[in-house]
């Protein structure tokens, strides 16, 4: 069992998703510019793990990208609110970020990329979203609310923090803690170390990050019938039994729609303590789900 380790009072912000959601809407699609300049330019790593964002002491980075003799970095600072591109040779650009159409940023984002010496084509087209609009052509999410963004980054902060914390008790294949730009999620990810059923129908995407069995934890800011920020937890494939397994804390419930534990930010932030109780809900998720799907947990676990 993991503990939490209360050092100091905690007080993790407030953030509404109805606060933040223009905001949110516009910085998802420039995320995922950034994120597609990573894909198109690294080598495929199992389950994708080579193309998310990583939570930084300024804001989210994509950690080093080769290109060709050279490499480079590109951030976003949630501190100073800007882009950075920084390269191998020396070479370091910025693009501020404040309210502009996703049209505008693609543009002044592509002209950064070859000022710097890169040139990179990527798919125009948003993923994972209802209704996309390819980049060049979204004049409709112009909003950037700069302390919302900075509040959305400390509530990263924490949550990346305790995940990390949760990652260390397990010894068996693990992800990094991830922020995936499609989704806008931060997740970590724990295997059971067998290949899983392959899902009739599913796409290449789906086919790789569900090739083995997973127990998966993240955070989310909300959307559709999830009104708010939340955490998540799921297994895959769900183990019978699962959906009535008793988790912890209390205000954790399963959603059957989307086949996954959730628990509100708002019922952690409230919390005597949100380390505890984000604690709770992922090793009780986990336990629920390896339990019932046979994992091989002595093995598996520190």
């Amino acid at each position: 069992m993991l503990h939490a380790v209360a050092d100091q009072p905690e007080c993790w912000p407030r953030l509404s998703l109805d606060s933040w959601k223009d905001t949110y809407a516009t910085v998802h699609m420039w995320t995922q510019m950034v994120g597609k300049v990573r894909l198109r330019l690294t080598p495929l790593v199992n389950h994708w793990w080579n193309v998310p964002l990583y939570v930084t002491a300024r804001g989210l980075t994509t950690s080093r990208i080769p290109y060709g003799q050279r490499a480079f970095e590109l951030r976003f600072d949630f501190i100073r609110h800007q882009l950075v591109i920084e390269t191998t040779d020396g070479i370091l650009k910025t693009l501020p970020l404040v309210p502009r159409s996703v049209a505008e940023f693609y543009g002044e984002f592509m002209g950064m990329l070859r000022s710097a010496g890169i040139e990179v084509k990527i798919w125009r087209m948003p993923v994972e979203i209802p209704n996309p609009i390819p980049f060049d052509q979204d004049h409709m999410h112009r909003s950037y609310d700069p302390a919302a963004v900075e509040r959305f980054w400390r509530i990263l902060l924490s949550v990346d923090a305790v995940f990390s914390q949760f990652r260390s008790g397990f010894i068996g294949k693990c992800s990094p803690v991830h922020f995936f730009w499609g989704s806008f999620d931060l997740a970590v990810t724990r295997f059971s170390g067998r290949r899983a059923p392959e899902r009739p129908g599913a796409d290449a995407m789906t086919r790789e990050a569900y090739s083995h069995e997973v127990s998966s934890v993240g955070f989310w800011p909300g959307g559709g019938d999830v009104k708010d920020a939340a955490f998540y937890s799921y297994t895959v494939p769900e183990p019978q039994g699962f959906k009535e397994a008793p988790v912890r804390p209390n205000a954790a419930y399963y959603e059957k729609q989307l086949g996954e534990f959730l628990l509100m930010y708002e019922d952690v932030r409230n919390a005597g303590s949100p380390t505890a109780s984000l604690l709770e809900f992922c090793q009780s998720t986990y336990e629920a789900g390896a339990s019932l799907g046979n994992w091989d947990r002595h093995v598996l676990e520190r």
